[in-house]
């Protein structure tokens, strides 16, 4: 039996001082898609972010592609990042420069030196994501959906095992949104684990899938039918 790609025992996350979520225990394996439901300040957020080692584990005993949460130095975080990809509501491209000096960005932040294989490397994510004709576009010449397929495409660049996706759709048209999702379940299918936090219970009826709810600081799995 293959490790978790995620294992939370007993976690509490604070922000603030304040509790935000407490006695969290999940595994996720290799390959799961994995909404997570729930009030907006319910803890989604957070969630998401103790997963990338924004927030500390107060309380518990954590591991994410086989970095310890728990005892993470500051120095190690950059490493674990480049092992999961982030995908935001508001998208954020930088403005001032074209969907390729995007992802030229990362990847230079990212130490990637050879062009040809950086070149190679933004062709291949854009095609992922149906968006290769758009390299040479800046963000505003492109639809919310289309900047959301490119921030999806950036998530993939440095071949991520984890894809943690937070509110991807929350600002799209429910059309568009039904494309985006499509877009991370064949990234889902082609082997990478995702996480989504969602409000847009019409995509996980679309789409169902395991999911999990967060709610007065507990995290548990509910079955579609109740949400």
């Amino acid at each position: 039996m293959s490790q978790p790609v995620l294992s939370l025992k007993n976690v509490t996350i604070s922000q603030g001082g304040k509790t935000i979520l407490s006695n969290v225990n999940l595994d996720v394996n290799h390959g799961e898609f994995i909404y997570i439901i729930g009030k907006t300040g319910s803890g989604k957020s957070s969630f998401m972010k103790a997963l990338y080692a924004d927030l500390p584990l107060e309380e518990g005993e954590g591991t994410i592609v086989d970095f310890d949460l728990a005892t993470l130095k500051e120095d190690d975080i950059p490493f674990l990042r480049r092992k999961i990809g982030f995908v935001f509501q508001d998208f954020k491209l930088l403005p001032d420069r074209s969907v390729k000096d995007n992802m030229l960005f990362v990847l230079k932040a990212t130490g990637w030196k050879d062009e040809n294989q950086i070149q190679n490397k933004i062709d291949e994510v854009l095609d992922k994501v149906g968006m290769k004709e758009y390299a040479d576009k800046m963000p505003h010449q492109l639809s919310g959906g289309e900047q959301q397929r490119i921030a999806i495409a950036r998530a993939l660049l440095n071949n991520p095992e984890f894809i943690l996706a937070d509110e991807p759709t929350g600002n799209l048209d429910p059309q568009t949104s039904v494309e985006v999702l499509e877009v991370l379940k064949k990234i889902n299918n082609n082997g990478r684990t995702v996480i989504m936090a969602t409000h847009d219970y019409a995509l996980l009826m679309k789409f169902p899938s395991k999911t999990l709810k967060c709610e007065d600081t507990k995290l548990f799995e509910v079955i579609q039918k109740t949400v």
